[in-house]
């Protein structure tokens, strides 16, 4: 089995990534949110299990690799999925990334990561949190089994104290749920604070698994949510929002992530002249 692979989600059209690789120590993920796009493809995505391999294999296939790409852990199943609390398994494979002289990416929702500063302090590191609303009763709709966001940006402000480059994403906008320019405008206002650098956004995609979920949780936007829907255009394995209105939704953010001086990108949405970060996943922090 090759635990590290060429980042490329299904050779989408609009993905803005710089060349890196991929690397998941779970497969599935136990913050089982409502938007979760892993459950199109990953067997028992809400069972999260670490997946079988040794550090002697993870060092042999880091020497077949480029150093000069960077790493990213992980972009389906969270590295910091709630039994990684008792697993310790990142405290694991962080320092073999590090000695080997990889940049890493780490992506998460979860406070945990912060964890491991006395790790990731010594390596080249950009640290990416999920933090979709502040709001946290709609945060628990929205990502059950999640931290709360304070808790997130907790972790962003002691990872930003340390040195440890951050960027959030808010991901994914979804209409009625976190979509308004005051909830926006805390979350990015909360971020910066905390220290962080860089916003990259998005709008939430649907298929046919997640958006039951979503509109399971959030019974009193169905209506709405299909009208949206049903009106969008279809990329890939997902129906978009119409174009007018994703574009709306991300200005929004850009406007917002100006005024506080922070960088700004948007993930697979068809806008790369709407950025203002050299990178939207935070490559050129490392």
């Amino acid at each position: 089995m090759t635990l590290i692979i060429p980042f490329d989600p299904w050779r989408g059209r609009l993905c803005t990534c710089p060349p890196k690789y991929s690397f998941s120590p779970y497969a599935g993920c136990g913050h089982r949110c409502v938007y979760c796009y892993i459950t199109s493809y990953v067997p028992r995505a809400f069972q999260p299990r670490v997946k079988e391999f040794t550090v002697l294999q993870l060092e042999n296939e880091l020497k077949k690799l480029d150093r000069s790409k960077p790493v990213s852990i992980a972009n389906s199943s969270d590295p910091y999925t709630p039994g990684e609390a008792q697993s310790l398994l990142m405290r694991e494979v962080l320092p073999v990334f590090i000695r080997n002289g990889f940049k890493l990416l780490i992506v998460t929702k979860s406070d945990l990561v912060a964890r491991d500063i006395d790790i990731l302090s010594k390596g080249r590191v950009c640290v990416s949190l999920t933090v979709t609303t502040l709001n946290g009763r709609v945060a628990k709709r929205l990502e059950p089994f999640a931290p709360p966001p304070v808790s997130r940006l907790r972790a962003l402000e002691a990872l930003s104290r340390a040195g440890i480059p951050t960027m959030i994403r808010l991901d994914p906008l979804i209409p009625g749920v976190n979509d308004d320019s005051n909830s926006i405008r805390a979350v990015l206002k909360a971020a910066s604070a905390a220290g962080v650098r860089q916003v990259t956004t998005s709008t939430y995609k649907a298929k046919s698994d997640n958006f039951k979920r979503v509109l399971t949780a959030f019974p009193e936007l169905e209506e709405e949510l299909k009208n949206i829907y049903s009106h969008g255009e279809h990329i890939g394995r997902s129906t978009y929002m119409a174009k007018g209105l994703r574009r709306e939704l991300i200005l929004k953010v850009r406007e917002v992530a100006e005024e506080l001086s922070m960088g700004f990108a948007a993930c697979r949405e068809g806008f790369p002249e709407l950025h203002t970060a050299e990178t939207c996943d935070g490559s050129h922090m490392l």
